[in-house]
């Protein structure tokens, strides 16, 4: 089977080498080479390229790709570069991965997925949390009809503190302008993916409310989504930057008339139904590299993505509607 040639856009982006690290994942994967890395940030670049073993490295993101023609692209960036980052691989024809939010508006990504669907182009999204044990256990549950009539679900992801953007050579997270908001921009789109995976239903924002009040910075440190779905399922979405330690804070919950399935940060599941309840060890699963490797998975063999520009966009829609509503609310 022929090597996958990789080249990487803009690799300043913390997920790089950090909590992703799509870097050090694509090294480690059989039948691909990282063929190039591209960072307008020639020191930043050069330092990335050092921890992967030296790969060619490139200022300029044309010239890379001239000079390499890879077969694929991961796209990072800064969150207000990454829709011209992503016109410009739709119109020179590349395949390619892009991390979320893929732009600072429905706006931005509305037109990236328009071109993609013009052009039939693979345009994937490493939205990990799907690879969830939680979500396949779920989505059985679901089709068994277990849970009997939806009530709500509770999300919560809470990682550890904004100050480790700028160590990771990421500052640009704590300016709104760039980032395009804090953590309801960045992590949010995980979980409001999940409320309409698992409800299987279109859902609007009823109420938001942001806070900063942990770090003081100009972007929310912490925010609250409520949701309901087209057929009233109701949902609280929570994510935050506050805990203390390189770790995580979550509890995720589904519940419905006949059982209620819940998973706690340490990865143990609870389920309970009339019967009583069961508690499920944890399972870890290595989220992103499962993710990753779909991807270029369906990309091989001419498939489209398993999770695109277009399961994204509505999601970046309920993302500017909490936005607009924390502003209505004053919060």
């Amino acid at each position: 089977m022929p090597v996958i040639r990789v080249a990487a856009v803009e690799v300043s982006h913390w997920h790089s080498l950090h909590d992703a690290a799509y870097l050090r994942l694509l090294t480690e994967m059989d039948g691909v080479e990282i063929v190039g890395l591209h960072d307008p940030d020639a020191a930043v670049v050069a330092a990335r390229a050092a921890a992967l073993g030296g790969p060619p490295v490139f200022t300029d993101a044309r010239a890379m790709l001239d000079a390499t023609r890879p077969d694929f692209v991961v796209a990072l960036g800064r969150h207000d570069r990454m829709a011209a980052t992503a016109h410009a691989l739709l119109d020179a024809g590349y395949p390619f991965l892009m991390e979320k939010p893929m732009g600072v508006s429905a706006a931005e990504v509305q037109a990236i997925a328009d071109t993609a669907r013009v052009r039939q182009a693979f345009v994937a999204v490493p939205l990990s949390q799907r690879y969830q044990p939680f979500v396949a256990r779920a989505r059985r549950m679901l089709a068994e009809g277990r849970f009997g009539p939806l009530s709500h679900l509770y999300l919560r992801l809470n990682r550890p503190t904004s100050a480790r953007y700028p160590a990771w050579h990421s500052a640009w997270m704590l300016d709104p302008a760039a980032a395009g908001g804090g953590c309801l921009r960045n992590l949010g789109s995980h979980l409001l993916d999940l409320f309409r995976v698992l409800t299987g239903e279109e859902a609007r924002v009823v109420g938001a409310q942001l806070g900063a009040r942990a770090h003081g910075q100009r972007v929310e440190d912490y925010a609250s989504v409520l949701l309901r779905s087209a057929d009233g399922v109701l949902g609280t979405v929570e994510v935050g930057n506050t805990v203390p330690y390189d770790g995580s804070d979550g509890e995720w919950k589904i519940a419905g008339r006949d059982a209620i399935l819940i998973l706690y940060h340490d990865g143990t599941m609870r389920l309970i139904t009339a019967q009583g309840e069961e508690t499920l060890p944890p399972s870890p699963a290595p989220l992103y590299r499962d993710c990753v490797r779909d991807i270029l998975d369906h990309w091989r063999r001419g498939a489209p993505p398993p999770i695109s520009v277009h399961d994204l966009l509505p999601v970046v829609r309920l993302i500017d509607e909490a936005y607009a509503a924390a502003r209505r609310e004053g919060r």
